[in-house]
This record gives C-alpha cells, structure tokens and sequence, in this order.
C-alpha cells in the first residue's frame, strides 16, 4: 500500500506531478512578468506619440474655419454652406480672414512675414491649393418624357465619369485638368470616393490678389453643374508645441443639389526626436523591436512542438495576431519616417508652391491607427493569465458559457438603443471614416455585452440564494394566508349550520362535504404551488379516490337537477 500510494495516475510519481506543476507555475510567472514589461512598454510608446497640445491646435484650427461665420451674417460659416452662393461667401469672407494675418491687432508688423502666421504662432506652410473636380455631361441618361425640358445628365463622381477637358477660360491651371499623383490617396467623402488630380489654383501670398483670384472665379463661373467636389488644403507649423496640422476643407456638391461640407484636422509630430523625453520614446521603439523578436522565436518554438495541435488554442491564434500587428506597425513607422526625412526637407523649401503635407500625415494616421489597434489587442491577452485569480477565472467561465444566450439579448437591445437614437455615431464617423464605426461597434459590444452579463449574473445568484432559503425552510412567515385559511375553515362550518337550518338533510351535507374533501387533495396533489415536480405518479388509493369522486358527483349532479329551484333560491342566503 505505502508503495502503491507513491504513484498516481498512471504509474506516474506524485512527486514528479508536483515538480511538473511547479515548473508551469513557475514558466508560467516568467511568461506573465515579460508580457508585463511588454506591454508597459508598449503603452509608453502609444501614448508618448500623443501631445495634449494636439487637441488644443485642431480645437482653434477647427473654430476658426468652421465656426466663423460670415460678415453680416452670423448663420453663414463652413458648417452651413448650402449653396454655391453661400461657397462663395466663405471663401472670399472667413477662408480669407483666417489664412492672411499680415500684422498684429493694433495694425503694427511685428514679425519680418516671410509668411503668414495664423494666431500669431502658426507659419502657415507654402500655400494654400483650391483644387476641383468634375464630371462630364452625358454620363447618366434623361428620360424620354422629360427631355424636352432638360438635355444635360451628370452622374455621381466616378474615375470612369471624370471630366478631364480644358474649360472656363482656358488660360491657366484652375482652367486646365491636372493628372493625379499614382502615390497620392484617394479621399472618401460622403457622396464618392475622390482622387487627385482636377482643376488645381494655388493662392497668393497678398490677401488682395487671392480675394481678386476669387472674384474673377465666381465672375466666370468656375463651379459649373458638373462640379462635383472642392477641396482646399493648406498646412502650418507651431514651434511652440512642436506641431504640424494638416487641414483639409471638403465642399461635395452631389447629384442631388446642394452641398456637403466635411473637413479634416490632422495635429501631427512629423520632428519626431527633439527632445530628451523623444529620445526616450525612441529607446522604448528599440526595446520593442526586441520583444518582437523574442516572442517570434517562442512562437517559433511552440509551432514545432505542438505542430497541428498549437493551432487549437485561441490564445495561440491571439499570439500570432499581436506578432502580425506588431510586425505591420515596424513597418509603418519605419515607411512614415523615411517619407518624412526625404520629403520633409523639399516641402519646406518650395514656399512659393503648395506644400503637400497631407501624405505624409496621412501615414503617420495609419501608423497611430495601427499601434492603437496593437495595444487593444496586447490588453485582452492579459486575460491569459487570469487562471491565478479565483473571481476572474469564475467571471470568464461565466462569460463564455452564458455567450450564447446574452448575445441575443445584447442584439435586441442595442437595436433598441439605436432605435431612440441613443448615440452620437455622426461625431465618430466624422473623426474616422473608418475606425469610427469600428470602434463604435467594438465598444457598445463590449461594454453592453459585460453590463447585461453582470445584471444577469447579479438577479440569477440573488434567486439561487432565496431558493436555496426556501429549501431549508428558511420562508417568510404567511400569517395574512394563514389567517385567511382559518376565516375558510370557520365560514365551511357556518355555512354547514345554515344549510342545516335551511332544510338540508345531513345526508346531503355529509356528501357535499366528503365531495369538497376528495377536491381538495385532488388540488393539493396535482395544482399545489408548493410542489416544485412537474409529474407524479397516481396511487391505487388516490385513484379509488378519484373514481369514487367521479360516481358520487354523477348522483349529486342528477339530484341537483331535481332540486334546482330549490337550490337557486337558497343561494343568496349562503353567500351572505
């Protein structure tokens, strides 16, 4: 016996059982304290690229283009244009006023302006571009009907729909098509997908001529009925904060008629090491280039091991997304900033062109966006090691097997929710067209999803506990139905009297009151509320019983009908 008790399962020492748990244990708190430092570092290294002075920039930015309204008319600013005339207000009101400071508020230069200095601190870099474009006539069809009143058709903007003919005055750019760049991206506005290229003017250092610029262009009808989106960009540079916002003003001017504004505001550090903290940030960059290595030759490792079988695991499917993300943000931030070096240089020196800052901002989103979704995905893996606590291991199996059940519910009542309009989705799609929904959805899932787990979690354990008091006979004392039963008990016996008193022969009574004793175990046996079995069996007694109960109110139903009318007249007295 001593000696069969040294070995369990299996012929295996116990004591070889507990060295393997311990090495787990112990591989195990290696594995978690690496992440750990993993993912602190990587969280220094997302929000070490985010300045508070980034909301600040695109808030004054964003007030000054969009909020200002027009001279005289205090409706009239970007947010509100309608019309072609309203478009034309703003540019030569509003867009005007907030390009061109050429002096400080009491009218003194006080800087040698090489260019404008928008607020007195933001240099606004190269100039502004107006670029637009159209659509041909003829690319949709009139009906037959309705041709003798209107002979021109423009479709919705397409590549395959654009107008590339000279128009206007033919004279310069902003008459004249420009082929798009193959490298420049396209932008999705509301009412199309747009690409570069179109009818492009750039404006004048002189507020003067760049409003004469406008004038001649509204004289000469440069927005025509195939217009079919206005962009006008321009970027500036604060050395205060170390701060670049690239701005993009949209005008779509759809199939339909009228006009849709949108905009973009884009506060981007391109000068990425300056400081001692961005050298920090950049020592972060090199550790997690390490981590990446390392936890490739784990995964690497693992794969071997396990081959077809490391692919069960979800967790292991986790660790080859963060490998994947991981890899795909090196990638990003080493593309974003070799464009930066090599471009940055050339844009600042042509400042008599515009200075097309929007690419390069444009990768330094997607590298943001990309290392934001990394670190959305490094924070669940965490759950991997919630095994050591007790609550989390018993909150995560309750999530996973009530996963069915609360994902129908969740469904309904988002819908619900979306129905009243209890949300602010216009406001995230304008900040991203698309991880905006994407995280719209992902957070309402999540959090919805964990609350109606938690509600439900909280009225089923509070059920179980006032079940489990009932069983024990643990139950509130009913003294109003006890009450109750005693008036019953008293009213059965003077009703007895009075039928005694009316007439009655006992031999009727006593059959009536055998009748009402075979109905009331009947009840109790199959309609009582205390008895928690759907079905019991019958006994030979209870079916005697039964029969009995059958045969004797056969009789008493005939008797009855002899007796009606005397019965009918007794009834009142009974019940009173």
């Amino acid at each position: 016996m001593a000696e069969a008790s040294r070995w369990h399962l299996g012929g295996t020492p116990k004591h070889k059982l507990r060295y393997r748990e311990d090495v787990e244990i112990r591989t195990t708190l290696q594995e978690l304290l690496l992440y750990s430092i993993f993912l602190i570092n990587l969280c220094i290294l997302t929000f070490g690229m985010v300045n508070p002075h980034m909301y600040y920039l695109n808030k004054v930015m964003s007030s000054l283009f969009l909020d200002t309204s027009v001279a005289g008319e205090e409706r009239t600013n970007f947010k509100s244009i309608r019309s072609i005339t309203d478009f034309w207000k703003f540019m030569e009101g509003p867009l005007l006023d907030g390009l061109y400071w050429d002096s400080w508020y009491n009218n003194e230069n006080l800087y040698d302006l090489k260019s404008s200095r928008i607020y007195y601190e933001n240099i606004l870099l190269g100039l502004p571009r107006v670029r637009q474009l159209k659509v041909r006539n003829g690319t949709c069809k009139v009906h037959a009907f309705f041709r003798s009143l209107m002979d021109e058709c423009y479709d919705k903007y397409t590549s395959k729909n654009e107008d590339m003919a000279d128009f206007g005055l033919k004279q310069h750019t902003e008459w004249k098509y420009s082929s798009p760049h193959m490298n420049s991206p396209w932008h999705w506005g509301f009412a199309g997908v747009y690409r570069d290229g179109g009818y492009i003017f750039t404006l004048s250092k002189s507020k003067s001529e760049t409003l004469n610029k406008f004038i001649n262009l509204r004289m000469n009808s440069w927005i025509t009925r195939g217009t079919r989106v206005i962009f006008i960009d321009f970027s500036v540079y604060n050395a205060n904060v170390n701060l670049f916002c690239i701005i993009r003003l949209v005008a779509e001017f759809p199939a339909t008629g009228g006009i849709l504004t949108s905009w973009q505001f884009y506060s981007v550090k391109l000068l990425r090491y300056v400081s001692f903290y961005d050298y920090f940030i950049a020592s972060c960059e090199i550790i997690f280039c390490i981590f990446i290595i390392v936890f490739t030759i784990q995964e690497i490792k693992k794969l071997k091991e396990f081959k077809f079988a490391y692919f069960k695991s979800i967790w292991n499917w986790l660790e080859l997304l963060l490998l994947v993300l991981c890899f795909l943000t090196v990638f990003f931030s080493l593309y974003s900033n070799m464009k930066i070096y090599h471009m940055l240089g050339q844009l600042l020196r042509n400042t008599e062109k515009y200075s097309d800052f929007y690419f390069l901002a444009y990768w330094h989103i997607y590298y943001n966006n990309i290392i934001a979704i990394t670190i959305f995905f490094a924070w669940i893996k965490i759950f991997k090691f919630i095994s050591f606590n007790k609550t989390m291991s018993q909150l995560s199996s309750t999530l996973s097997r009530s996963l069915n059940i609360n994902v129908i519910i969740f469904f309904q009542f988002t819908q619900f929710r979306i129905v009243l309009g209890d949300f602010n989705f216009a406001g995230i799609q304008q900040a991203n067209r698309i991880l905006g929904p994407i995280y719209f959805i992902t957070f309402i899932f999540f959090v919805f999803f964990v609350l109606l787990n938690m509600f439900l979690a909280i009225i089923n354990d509070t059920y179980s506990e006032v079940k489990a008091d009932y069983s024990i006979g643990r139950r509130p004392d009913f003294q109003l139905g006890k009450m109750i039963k005693k008036v019953r008990i008293t009213e059965n016996k003077d009703l007895a009297e009075k039928a005694r008193r009316e007439g009655f022969d006992e031999k009727e009574i006593q059959s009536a009151e055998q009748m009402k004793k075979w109905k009331e175990r009947l009840e109790k046996k199959y309609y009582s509320t205390e008895i928690q079995d759907d079905y019991q069996t019958v006994t030979q007694q209870e079916f005697r019983d039964l029969f009995l109960y059958a045969v004797e109110l056969e009789k008493e139903l005939h008797y009855v009908s002899l007796k009606l009318n005397r019965v009918m007249r007794k009834v009142s007295a009974l019940q009173y």
